[in-house]
């Protein structure tokens, strides 16, 4: 059979494939072989397979897709378009859900997903499709996109979150054109970004990747939900999540994030083993500035079972030398030991920030985000993405937590992971619409970014 794809949309009883002129041989996915030429509306489950089923439903290959057509149209079967593939591929009537499973589901959640074919999202969308991440009532459609390159993985991808039976899990739309995957997502998690190269200045680094967002936040601005959460994870997260911020003046600048939760996640790991205690007994941990090793990991407003951890661990010199470098270099040091980057890690602290703002923050902690600086109640510069504290009351939005002692070691290394973003800043400035600005990391300059975004 000859079958051509670029874009799949995945609900729960269809997947719908877009034509790219590819050939693609018949194969079997799950529990589904394949099945004749009929349009037979059915309840989803394992059926007898279809050889040469062609359907028009399409949502995410082509801008003029479904746009403007019914439901019932866009289901219609056209004999010149190919067979869609998966195990979903049959037609489902929701309505014909058990009320007693679904009555009290919230309202269904768009989260844009990119970089959707990489190792990290390979760990991630299986906890967010399981309701680990937004709640066991949060009803989830993924949209995940992909390259050119990456087509035939996200196909794969989204073959097994169909095996794994989420029933969460109502749509799963895969796709190339940021403009049709983020079309009103609620959340836009930017997983993917381009490592750096053998020989690769950093400043091309940020000019490349910066191109990546430059779209994407345009992309944002044009499509997604006015109130979506952005949370950028691929590095240099914090630039690159400034890019996409300025980019997408529709949304609100303090929805944009850049991903430090894996830092605190570490520093909390290291406190707790220094004390010889369990982790969940270390809280008020926060990671000051940029995702580099330039972060600052703050021992002194840290609490050990309600302690200062400080009082509890009073070897200073351990946290001044050995603690603060420790997760600076982490990431480092694991891919040493491995042999590979924190892949897995990194996906538990995406749903950990997540999670962070759509549950109640507890009373007197907090938790550290990257997020814009402007209106600080710290002095640091404002227009850059910095790590900071934050405190949620559970509706996506967050307030960052004033009042913190900044005694002169933090205050030091704090101005210059600032003055670190702020040089980035100045060096993309012509991607975020600031020109003029000269850019002074130059070759030579101290290399601060972390061994993964090598």
């Amino acid at each position: 059979m000859s079958a051509s794809v670029t874009s799949t949309a995945v609900t729960v009883g269809r997947v719908a494939t877009v034509a790219t002129s590819r050939a693609a041989s018949t194969r079997r996915a799950g529990c589904v072989a394949a099945a004749p030429a009929i349009s037979i509306p059915r309840r989803a489950g394992c059926v007898a397979a279809a050889p040469a089923i062609s359907t028009t439903r399409a949502f995410l290959g082509s801008r003029k897709s479904a746009k403007g057509r019914s439901r019932s149209s866009a289901l219609a079967v056209s004999a010149s378009e190919p067979a869609p593939l998966g195990v979903f591929k049959l037609e489902y009537d929701i309505s014909q859900d058990d009320d007693a499973k679904s009555a009290d589901w919230k309202k269904p959640l768009v989260i844009a997903v990119s970089g959707a074919a990489g190792q990290i999202s390979n760990h991630l969308l299986f906890k967010i499709a399981g309701g680990e991440v937004y709640g066991q009532d949060q009803p989830i459609i993924l949209r995940l996109l992909g390259s050119e390159r990456s087509k035939e993985a996200l196909e794969g991808v989204a073959m097994e979150l169909e095996d794994s039976l989420f029933p969460l899990l109502r749509e799963v739309d895969i796709g190339i054109d940021p403009m049709l995957v983020f079309a009103k997502a609620d959340w836009a998690l930017l997983i993917g970004a381009k490592p750096r190269g053998p020989g690769m200045e950093r400043s091309d680094l940020l000019e490349m990747n910066g191109q990546i967002f430059v779209g994407q936040g345009k992309a944002l601005n044009e499509v997604a939900s006015p109130e979506c959460k952005v949370c950028v994870v691929g590095n240099p997260c914090n630039t690159n999540a400034l890019i996409a911020m300025e980019n997408a003046p529709n949304l609100r600048r303090e929805n944009f994030h850049a991903l430090t939760r894996l830092d605190e996640n570490r520093a909390k790991c290291q406190l707790a083993l220094k004390a010889g205690v369990f982790y969940e007994t270390v809280t008020n941990v926060t990671i000051w500035g940029n995702h580099s090793t330039t972060q600052v990991p703050d021992f002194v407003n840290s609490k050990i079972g309600g302690e200062r951890a400080t009082d509890v661990i009073e070897d200073l010199r351990w946290l001044e030398e050995d603690f603060t470098p420790a997760i600076q270099t982490r990431g480092g040091l694991l891919i040493k030991k491995w042999g590979r980057s924190s892949a897995a890690s990194t996906a538990v602290s995406i749903a950990d920030a997540i999670k962070a703002l759509v549950t109640p923050t507890r009373e007197g902690d907090w938790f550290s985000s990257g997020v814009c600086t402007d209106g600080n109640p710290y002095g640091i510069a404002e227009g850059i993405i910095f790590s900071m504290p934050c405190r949620s009351t559970g509706d996506g939005g967050y307030e960052v937590v004033a009042g913190l002692e900044i005694n002169d070691w933090l205050r030091q290394r704090i101005k210059t992971s600032e003055d670190e973003l702020t040089k980035e800043a100045d060096c993309v400035s012509h991607l975020t619409g600031k020109m003029g600005k000269a850019c002074e990391i130059t070759p030579g300059s101290p290399d601060t970014m972390l061994p993964g975004e090598m």
